[in-house]
């Protein structure tokens, strides 16, 4: 396997403006179809998938290629999210049978739901330093109608 960085998207060298004005691999497969949420996701990550997804198809990040990609980021999220509630019930450390003080396993959980998540969430532009380095026009968002653009008198996407 060769050293160094993984080779970007083309449409994330596109959204950044292609920086190092390295030529674009113009015959990259595009993959076509909408992805659609598993069957398997529990609700809470059902619900992030439905948050989250609308934005990353408008942007041409998500097809139905990425679909496993972004479920085990969601999946990732709900176990997060799951550990995080059993954490406020109990403590951080916990007391054993024989009375010796360990991490409470759930930090474990939550901590590594978290190194996942974040893997998956920059792959997808989802953290503000992988969404930094996109550049994206008004237009290609799509976002017609929006309450808060329109209370700031920001102009409108045309749909």
């Amino acid at each position: 396997m060769p050293a160094g960085r993984k080779p970007l998207p083309s449409a994330i060298k596109i959204l950044k403006g292609n920086p190092g004005k390295r030529p674009i691999n113009m015959n990259e497969p595009k993959p076509s179809g909408i992805a659609t949420c598993p069957e398997h996701l529990n609700a809470l990550a059902r619900e992030e998938w439905n948050r989250v997804s609308t934005e990353l198809i408008a942007l041409g990040l998500l097809t139905s290629v990425d679909r496993a990609a972004f479920a085990a980021y969601c999946a990732a999220y709900a176990r997060w999210v799951d550990a995080e509630e059993k954490l406020a019930q109990t403590a951080a450390v916990v007391r054993t049978q024989s009375g010796n003080a360990i991490q409470n396993p759930y930090v474990g959980v939550a901590n590594r739901a978290m190194e996942i998540m974040h893997k998956f969430a920059s792959e997808f532009g989802l953290t503000p330093s992988s969404r930094s380095r996109l550049q994206v026009s008004v237009a290609s968002t799509e976002l017609v109608n929006d309450p808060f653009a329109e209370f700031l008198g920001a102009p409108m996407a045309q749909a």
